[in-house]
């Protein structure tokens, strides 16, 4: 068995053990397998253990990447969205991750109807107001909310969020509170449903369960540690 295997199964299995601490159900998580800088032989890896599900973050990597995999297999774009590269994003990926302004969403719908697609997305909130973050800020996607709901291509699934670094995983657990809480209300406020909330990675999953996520982001603990050139970009 693979170490690619053996990552893949222990994280699988402090899924299960956060879910049964949660008093959920096991397949109301997802883990995406963020495959982004690791080539298309340790996604294979992950297929042979059962994975199927994807996450790619930049498209000129994940476009061969895709392409050289069984075409069975799901991918989840989790990076900023450029938006000259929102037509490629969408013929690649069933689900966009970081949809973070009303003008983004309006394009990308826009584009959508040109494929004749109907894209799942998660709309990005800048939980910690944090300026070096994308996101929408929380009072501005309510006040912006009913402008997204009425775009007719995007199935808007729920809310995505990147926390703030922190010492440790329970650092996390009151922003990924914070946007479990406002995905309720605005369910609430506009008698919608956003089922799904795409928090948690490789240092904090297992907390990100805890809170109602219903999509995980586990790249290094299933692939291993990422190689940085000393100029600070992936390798």
């Amino acid at each position: 068995m693979s170490e690619v295997c053996e990552n893949l199964n222990e994280v699988l299995g402090h899924v299960s053990a956060a879910c049964l601490r949660a008093g959920r159900n096991r397949d109301s998580v997802q883990l995406i397998a963020v495959s982004k800088t690791f080539p298309a032989d340790a996604v294979r890896d992950a297929v042979e253990a059962g994975q199927d599900v994807f996450g790619e973050s930049k498209l000129q990597e994940a476009e061969p990447k895709i392409a050289a995999l069984p075409g069975s297999l799901h991918w989840h774009f989790i990076g900023r969205v450029q938006r000259n590269k929102v037509r490629k994003l969408l013929q690649n990926f069933e689900v966009i991750h970081a949809i973070d302004s009303l003008r983004l969403a309006a394009y990308a719908d826009e584009i959508a109807g040109e494929l004749g697609l109907f894209p799942q997305v998660f709309l990005q909130v800048n939980v910690a107001g944090e300026q070096t973050k994308g996101g929408f800020e929380p009072d501005m996607l309510r006040a912006e909310m009913d402008s997204l709901l009425k775009l007719k291509r995007l199935e808007i699934i729920g809310l995505m969020c990147i926390p703030p670094a922190g010492p440790d995983a329970g650092s996390a657990r009151p922003w990924f509170v914070a946007l479990r809480e406002l995905r309720d209300s605005l369910e609430a406020e506009f008698s919608v449903e956003l089922p799904a909330l795409s928090m948690g990675m490789s240092g904090d999953y297992e907390v990100a369960i805890e809170e109602g996520a219903t999509h995980v982001r586990v790249g290094s603990a299933i692939f291993g540690k990422r190689a940085y050139r000393v100029d600070g970009e992936l390798g």
